[in-house]
């Protein structure tokens, strides 16, 4: 059982760091991407709940830096709120996009708390440590590196 997590956990890291290495190299680093750059999720409320004059927040905080669109989801399903960079620029170099230095991937998260608030009207969040302190480890480290930057990873 142990081998079966540690295979699973180096494919994850492998895959991880080969998108963030090349995000356009495979059909992975492209899911939820239109081909015209729009990043999109789909809101439980129906499309005249979603008031693009008055965006929430986090979209909010882009200003005019970001287009933003909203139709209604494929069979009736809520609303597609669509995101995108009006500077779209190609992908930055490894070592900055792992850094955080990634637009792209600040707006994939802003959309998902967007996405929050118009559903809930509260951006959910984890408590990282119920209580007490970790013994650092290599493993550890790495996992919680990986947890701050799955924020604006989405799923790829």
């Amino acid at each position: 059982m142990a081998t079966d997590t540690l295979t699973y956990l180096a494919g994850a890291v492998v895959g991880r760091v080969r998108s963030l290495v090349d995000p356009t190299g495979s059909a992975s680093a492209t899911a939820g991407r239109t081909a015209a750059g729009w990043l999109a999720v789909t809101v439980l409320r129906d499309p005249g709940d979603v008031d693009l004059a008055s965006l929430p927040a986090p979209l909010a905080e882009f200003g005019h830096r970001i287009e933003v669109r909203a139709d209604p989801a494929p069979a009736g399903k809520g609303t597609e709120l669509r995101a995108r960079l009006r500077d779209r620029r190609p992908p930055g170099p490894a070592p900055a996009r792992l850094a955080g230095a990634d637009p792209e991937a600040d707006l994939r998260s802003a959309l998902r708390r967007a996405k929050q608030l118009l559903e809930v009207g509260a951006v959910l969040t984890v408590d990282p440590v119920p209580h007490g302190r970790r013994t650092a480890t290599p493993g550890g480290a790495l996992l919680e590196a990986w947890t701050r930057g799955a924020a604006g990873a989405g799923v790829r």
